[in-house]
């Protein structure tokens, strides 16, 4: 279909005459696609997180972290939102169901993760030192877990952002409102709404970065973490780990 109607340079600059010409409406489009979005990780990470540091610092759970994991993984967001559908009518809460169920395994599987790694002699050393558990959580595990911590939200905020374009299908506004509906925005308007919600997604995730950067205690901010996963390891990788 792109092709046929002659996808080309003058399509992107139709789209850019398109996001200048209708500025104020795609502007409230976007407002509505970051509440959205917004909405739907703090859910998440009020869910997810506190969950996953608490599993990560028992050490217990670490079957229930990653089957989740993968398990929200698996599960299309647009099924999401049609089981949903019947309970919770067309609007805003479906698709903020849906988006939460997609980010919420990410972030507890890198926050269980990301403690649960701590090395044993660190949080040792720390008991021996006289802190608390909760010290030791909060001054010792936590600190060196947020560098995976933080991987995991902002894979979550990427892809929320990217899929929050599904509102549109259930009259629940964001971009998708507009690359849902070519017959009346026609290509130009499609592939202008997609610029910006690319715009959007390379936003939250250097958002997010900069605030792991602000966040990560100074002496670990030159650690290679290359080596740390941002996607949740397979059950079977835990299981013979």
């Amino acid at each position: 279909m792109i092709v046929a109607e002659g996808f080309n340079v003058h399509t992107f600059a139709n789209a850019f005459r398109f996001l200048w010409d209708d500025r104020s409406f795609v502007a409230t489009k976007t407002l509505e696609h970051l509440q959205l979005s917004a909405i739907s990780i703090g859910i998440a990470i009020l869910i997810a997180l506190p969950l996953g540091v608490w599993l990560g610092h028992i050490h217990r759970g670490s079957f229930l972290a990653i089957n989740v994991s993968n398990l929200g993984r698996a599960l299309p967001s647009l099924a999401v939102i049609s089981v949903g559908l019947p309970a919770f009518g067309i609007g805003h809460t479906v698709v903020i169901l849906a988006l939460v169920v997609l980010a919420a395994p990410l972030i507890l599987t890198n926050s269980f993760v990301g403690v649960d790694s701590v090395e044993p002699d660190v949080v040792e050393a720390a008991r021996g030192m006289g802190l608390t558990p909760f010290q030791v959580l909060t001054h010792v595990e936590l600190p060196l877990a947020l560098p995976l911590v933080f991987a995991g939200i902002r894979t979550a905020a990427v892809y929320v952002v990217a899929t929050a374009t599904l509102a549109g299908v259930v009259g629940g506004g964001s971009l998708g409102d507009i690359i849902f509906n070519e017959p009346t925005y026609f290509l130009s308007g499609v592939v202008g709404a997609a610029i910006v919600v690319s715009l959007l997604a390379s936003s939250a995730f250097f958002l997010f970065a900069g605030l792991q950067r602000l966040l990560t205690p100074r002496g670990l901010r030159y650690v290679d973490t290359a080596d740390l996963p941002e996607e949740p390891p397979s059950v079977l990788g835990v299981a013979t780990a």
